[in-house]
């Protein structure tokens, strides 16, 4: 383990309580839950910025570890073990230094709940700035060890195409500003339609987020997309798994 590793790991820790809510993703398709995403909240539910806010150079390492710890411990306890359901967790590259040395919290906890390690999604929001040399080295290692791996915000961030040409994860989450009025806007639908075909021919499964109403909901389903994450399906629900609305039925009343 590197220097800075240890320091990080020694050093200043988060003291600040927080837990998790869980947003189903569902394939549309099928109607089935995909997955759950973790998304930090304060202890009694308050917003993450609440909780994001306190994050500083010295305990963002403390932090990284904390949440995924978090996230598998609740996940174990609100699965149900028989359906194959996976986890989706962030991570933040800058709080990585050697992917090996600093997995082995994550790997603990899920060896301790017993959760298994093919049912994890590690997503890299690309809106924080990284060296992409970095952040590929991440992704491998984590594709070498059986996670699955997930690029969130698409389209919004630093990386964007540049990460992609080197790496291709299993996932991209397409940003909700491209999502937002997709129905109403030939723009975005023409920008969308062309990334959707882009990732397909990269085998990469795309992900739309966001997704607040119906007629976007359906303009999606019309251009192919199985996978879709947001309010109008299911809000997060605090330390609680969200059962979603029925898409077949949001899609039969806006057609």
């Amino acid at each position: 383990m590197s220097t800075h590793c240890e320091g990080c790991r020694d050093g200043g820790a988060f003291q600040l309580p927080f837990s998790m809510a869980f947003q189903p993703i569902v394939d549309i398709r099928t109607g089935a839950i995909f997955a759950h995403e973790a998304l930090v909240r304060g202890p009694n539910g308050e917003g993450a910025g609440s909780v994001l806010g306190q994050i500083k150079d010295d305990n963002r390492y403390a932090f990284d570890q904390q949440c995924r710890v978090k996230a598998i411990e609740l996940a174990s306890r609100l699965y149900d073990p028989g359906e194959n359901v996976k986890l989706s967790i962030n991570f933040m590259p800058n709080a990585v230094y050697e992917p090996r040395a600093c997995i082995r919290v994550t790997l603990a906890a899920a060896m301790k709940t017993g959760f298994p390690l093919d049912r994890i999604i590690f997503e890299f929001t690309e809106n924080e700035q990284v060296d992409t040399k970095h952040v590929l080295n991440i992704l491998r290692t984590y594709r070498d060890m059986g996670f699955k791996t997930a690029i969130d915000d698409f389209g919004a961030g630093h990386a964007g195409l540049a990460l992609l040409a080197h790496f291709q994860p299993d996932i991209v989450k397409l940003d909700m500003d491209m999502i937002r009025g997709i129905d109403v806007d030939p723009v975005r639908r023409t920008i969308v339609k062309h990334t959707l075909r882009m990732l397909e021919e990269l085998a990469v499964v795309p992900l739309c987020e966001g997704v607040e109403t119906a007629e976007e909901l359906k303009v999606l389903r019309d251009l192919g997309v199985a996978l879709i994450q947001g309010y109008v399906l299911a809000k997060p629900s605090f330390e609680a798994l969200a059962v979603p609305v029925s898409a077949a039925s949001l899609l039969t009343n806006a057609a």
